[in-house]
C-alpha cells in the first residue's frame, strides 16, 4: 500500500514536472516573442521600411518600340506587379515552397512542427513570408544556435507584420522580385530575360519550374555550371505541382521529359545589345543627374533607383545591325588573316620591325595593366616582365571565346589583328539615332568607333565640298569639268607647297559632268570646286550641317584628310536628306523616375543650313553614286538596270539610294555612307592602328569593306514588315531650277571663265 502510494506521488509529481516544463516553456517562449516585438532582441524594421523595404532598382533603358536595351544596376532588379506574374508560376511556388500559403497567417504552425520532429528531413518550415522577412532584413542565417533562434524568433514577428499589412499576392510578388536567381539576375523579371529571354508571362511550365526550384539555392542549382542538377530539381516542383492537382500525371511526365532548353542572354555592361550606346548613355546620365537633383536636393542613383530611360533606339534595327556587321566583319577577318600569313610584320604593313616594336609598347603602356600597376608602385622592370609571363586568359575570336595560354604581351599583338568596325543610323526628320554599333564586341574592344573615334573619312567628304559649291553657285549636276590635273599654288591659301592632286586610277582626259565625277570620286574636280569657293566656306558649311570638329581651311580637306566620327558624318548626311534641315542627332526622349513620374523631356534642336533645292541637288548626286559609281555593288544582278551593273553581289537594291564610298590614304579606312528618304546610316571599317590594313585596294576600299555591312543592314530592315522605312523616292521640290536631266544642255554661266569670287567666310 505504501510502495502505491509513493508510486502514485511519484507519477504526480513527473505531471506536475512535465506539465511546469511545458507552461514555462510555452511562457519563455511567449516572451520571447514579445522582447522581439518589444525590440529588446534588436531593432525592427518599421512601419515606414516594411512599405518601402530597401531595394537596389536598376535603372532600365527602353528602346522606342517597348524593349528592354539593358540596364545600370548595382543589382539587376526590375520589380514587376502581381499581374504580370503568369499563373503557372505561382502555382510552381505555392505548391513547392509553401502549399497552405493562402491559408496560414504567416505561420505554418504544421510545417514548422514537422521541421522541428523532423530535424528538417521532412521540408523546411519556413513560409514564403518567413523567406520575404529572412530576404528583406537579415539575409542568410547565423550558423550560431542561439543568434539563429533568435533570429527566428524576429522572422517570425516580420512574417506576422507583413501579413498584416499586404495582401498574399503582394508577399508573393515582393519574394519573386527580390530573390537572386544568380549570374546577375536579380528578381523574377531578370532571372526570365536572362534564362529565357522573354518576359515572365511568357514562362512555360517547365520555364516556371526550373526558376522556383531555384529558389531552394540559386547558387547549388545554377543552371549554367549544374544542367543535370537543375534539370533533377525542376522534375522536382513539377511533382509537387502534380501532387497538388496543378497539373495532370500526363502533363508532369511530358514536362519532366523536356530539356531545360535554355535562351541565355546575359545582361552585364558588356552582354545584351546596344552595350557601345549604353555606355554612352552612362555618361549622358552623369551629366544629367549632376544637372537635375531630387526635389529633397540630393542626386539621383543611376544603379539603385529605378530609371526608366526611354530612348530612340529601335530595338529590331539595332539587332539587325549588330547582325550585319558580325555576319560581314567574320568573313573579312578570315580574308584579312589569310592575307597576313605572308605579311612579316603581321598585320602591319609601312611599319619596320623597330617601329612595330614601338607601336607595341605604346599600346602596353596604355594599358589597364601597366597603369595599375604603376599606381601600386611596380617598377618598369617589374611591368615589362610582368607583361611576358604566359596566363590563362579567355580571348575573342569570331567563333566564339577561346580559353588559351598567353602572354599580356602576345595579347595586345593578337588583338591587333582584328579589324573593327562602326555603324551608326539616324532618322533624318527626327534626328532620332535608331542604331548604334561601335565595335565588333564591347567586352574585349570597348573603344567606340561611333562618337569616341575620329578618322580621314576620306571621299565620304566630297559631298560638302559640292554642297558649298551648288549652293553658292548654282551649279548644276550636268555641268561638265575637265578630267586634268589640277594645281592649287601654296600662295593662295598660305601652304608650305603647291598642291596637285592626283585621281585614285590615275586617268585622266576629256570632260566630266559634276553627276560622273562624285560617282567615281575624280578628285581633281573636287579640287576644281573648293578652289571655286574657297575651303573656308566648305569648313564653314561642313560646321552648319553637323561636323564638331576642327576643320583647316587648306584645299585637301576636298579629298578627306581631316579625322571626323561616324557620329558627326551621319548627323551632317542626314541635312541632305532632311531638305537641307539640319537636326542634331538625339538619343534620349524622356526619363522617368521608378513610380513613372516624367523628370525631363528632350526635343529635337534644328537649323536650316541649305536650300530645300540644293540639297535635292545633292541628293541626285549622290543616287549616281550607286546608280553607276563606287557603290554600284548595292545593285547586284541585273533586273531592268543597264547591262555595265556589277554582277556577283546579292544584294539587288532597286530602291533610290544615295550614297558615298570613302577610302583613305593605304587602304587604312574603309567608309559607305547610304541614305534612303527617311533613314540615314554611315558604316566605317579598319584596324586600331592605321597601319593595320589591307595591301591593295581589292579588298581595302570602302566599297568592299563598309559597304557590304550597310546592305545586309537594310536587306534585314526592308524584310521586316514591322518597320516603315521607306523604299521610295526622295521627294523633289516644286519648282526646282536646276536642270538635273543631263540629256538637256544647260551650262551655268560665269562658272567656267575663270571667275573663282566667292561670298565671305
Amino acid at each position: 500500500m505504501n510502495k502505491r502510494v509513493t508510486d502514485n506521488s511519484q507519477f504526480t509529481k513527473y505531471i506536475k514536472w512535465f506539465w511546469g516544463t511545458i507552461f514555462a516553456g510555452s511562457i519563455a517562449i511567449i516572451f520571447l516573442f514579445l522582447l522581439a516585438f518589444w525590440g529588446f532582441l534588436g531593432p525592427l524594421p518599421s512601419f515606414e521600411e516594411l512599405e518601402n523595404p530597401e531595394n537596389n532598382l536598376a535603372t532600365e533603358v527602353i528602346s522606342i518600340d517597348g524593349k528592354t536595351l539593358g540596364k545600370y544596376a548595382y543589382e539587376n532588379r526590375t520589380p514587376i506587379k502581381f499581374k504580370d506574374l503568369p499563373q503557372n508560376l505561382i502555382d510552381a511556388l505555392t505548391a513547392t515552397e509553401d502549399e497552405r500559403f493562402f491559408d496560414h497567417s504567416g505561420i505554418d504552425i504544421k510545417a514548422s512542427v514537422r521541421a522541428v520532429v523532423m530535424l528538417g528531413k521532412g521540408g523546411g518550415g519556413s513560409t514564403i513570408t518567413q523567406q520575404l522577412a529572412k530576404l528583406l532584413f537579415h539575409g542568410e542565417g547565423s550558423k550560431n544556435l542561439i543568434e539563429r533562434v533568435l533570429q527566428k524568433v524576429k522572422e517570425y514577428v516580420i512574417a506576422i507584420k507583413l501579413e498584416r499589412q499586404y495582401t498574399k499576392e503582394e508577399i508573393l510578388t515582393m519574394y519573386l522580385n527580390k530573390y537572386d536567381f544568380s549570374n546577375l539576375a536579380v528578381g523574377i523579371r531578370s532571372a526570365s530575360r536572362i534564362y529565357f529571354g522573354k518576359e515572365p508571362i511568357d514562362l512555360k511550365v517547365n520555364e516556371s519550374a526550373m526558376l522556383v526550384g531555384m529558389l531552394k539555392n540559386a547558387s547549388l542549382f545554377n543552371p549554367l555550371r549544374r544542367g543535370e542538377r537543375v534539370l533533377g530539381r525542376r522534375n522536382v516542383v513539377l511533382n509537387q505541382m502534380y501532387k497538388n492537382d496543378f497539373i495532370t500525371e500526363e502533363e508532369r511526365d511530358s514536362l519532366q521529359s523536356l530539356d531545360l532548353n535554355l535562351n541565355i542572354n546575359r545582361e552585364g555592361h558588356s552582354d545584351g545589345t546596344a552595350t557601345y550606346f549604353r555606355e554612352y548613355l552612362r555618361d549622358f546620365m552623369k551629366t544629367w543627374i549632376k544637372n537635375n537633383p531630387k526635389p529633397d536636393g540630393t542626386d539621383y542613383n543611376l544603379h539603385r533607383d529605378g530609371l526608366k530611360i526611354y530612348v530612340t533606339l529601335d530595338s529590331r534595327m539595332q539587332q539587325y545591325a549588330e547582325e550585319a556587321m558580325a555576319e560581314h566583319m567574320a568573313n573579312l577577318q578570315r580574308v584579312f588573316n589569310k592575307e597576313q600569313k605572308r605579311n612579316k610584320n603581321a598585320p602591319f604593313y609601312d611599319l619596320d620591325e623597330v617601329q612595330v616594336a614601338t607601336t607595341i609598347s605604346q599600346s602596353m603602356k596604355r594599358s589597364d595593366r601597366w597603369i595599375r600597376m604603376r599606381q601600386n608602385g611596380n617598377s618598369e622592370d617589374e611591368i615589362l616582365k610582368s607583361f611576358n609571363e604566359k596566363t590563362d586568359m579567355r580571348v575573342f575570336s569570331w567563333k566564339g571565346e577561346i580559353d588559351t595560354i598567353m602572354s599580356p604581351k602576345d595579347s595586345i599583338l593578337y588583338y591587333k589583328h582584328f579589324l573593327r568596325a562602326g555603324v551608326f543610323s539616324v532618322e533624318p526628320q527626327t534626328g532620332h539615332v535608331k542604331a548604334w554599333v561601335g565595335g565588333i564586341n564591347h567586352k574585349h574592344f570597348q573603344f567606340d568607333a561611333v562618337k569616341q573615334q575620329k578618322r580621314q573619312v576620306g571621299s565620304t567628304f566630297k559631298p560638302f565640298v559640292y554642297a558649298t559649291a551648288i549652293n553658292q553657285l548654282n551649279l548644276s549636276p550636268c555641268e561638265k569639268f575637265p578630267n586634268m590635273p589640277y594645281t592649287i599654288s601654296k600662295e593662295k591659301y598660305e601652304m608650305p607647297e603647291d598642291w596637285t592632286p592626283k585621281n585614285s586610277d590615275n586617268k585622266y582626259g576629256g570632260e566630266m559632268t559634276l553627276k560622273q565625277a562624285l560617282a567615281n570620286s575624280i578628285n581633281v574636280i573636287t579640287a576644281q570646286l573648293i578652289d571655286m569657293v574657297h575651303p573656308a566656306n566648305v569648313a564653314s558649311f561642313a560646321k552648319r550641317a553637323g561636323i564638331e570638329s576642327d576643320i583647316p581651311h587648306v584645299p585637301s580637306i576636298a579629298l578627306g584628310s581631316v579625322d571626323l566620327s561616324l557620329f558627326e558624318m551621319v548627323g551632317a548626311y542626314s541635312t541632305f536628306a532632311n531638305k537641307g534641315l539640319q537636326i542634331v542627332p538625339m538619343m534620349v526622349l524622356r526619363i522617368e523616375d521608378k513610380n513613372g513620374l516624367v523628370l525631363d523631356q528632350f526635343l529635337p534642336e534644328s537649323k536650316e543650313v541649305l536650300s530645300e533645292e540644293s540639297a535635292y541637288v545633292i541628293i541626285n548626286l549622290l543616287e549616281g553614286v550607286t546608280e553607276s559609281g563606287s557603290g554600284i555593288r548595292l545593285r547586284g544582278g541585273s533586273g531592268g538596270y543597264p547591262d555595265n551593273v556589277v554582277t556577283g553581289y546579292p544584294y539587288a537594291f532597286r530602291n533610290p539610294i544615295a550614297g558615298k564610298t570613302g577610302t583613305t590614304q593605304n587602304q587604312s579606312d574603309g567608309w559607305f555612307m547610304g541614305i534612303v528618304p527617311n533613314l540615314a546610316t554611315g558604316v566605317w571599317v579598319g584596324g586600331e592602328d592605321r597601319a593595320t590594313h589591307f595591301k591593295s585596294i581589292t579588298y581595302g576600299q570602302g566599297a568592299t569593306m563598309a559597304l557590304p555591312i550597310w546592305a545586309l543592314y537594310y536587306k534585314k530592315i526592308y524584310a521586316d514588315k514591322s518597320l516603315s522605312v521607306s523604299a521610295g523616292a526622295f521627294e523633289k521640290p516644286k519648282n526646282i531650277t536646276i536642270n538635273l536631266d543631263c540629256s538637256i544642255a544647260n551650262p551655268t554661266e560665269n562658272v567656267l571663265d575663270g571667275k573663282t569670287d566667292t561670298p565671305e567666310f
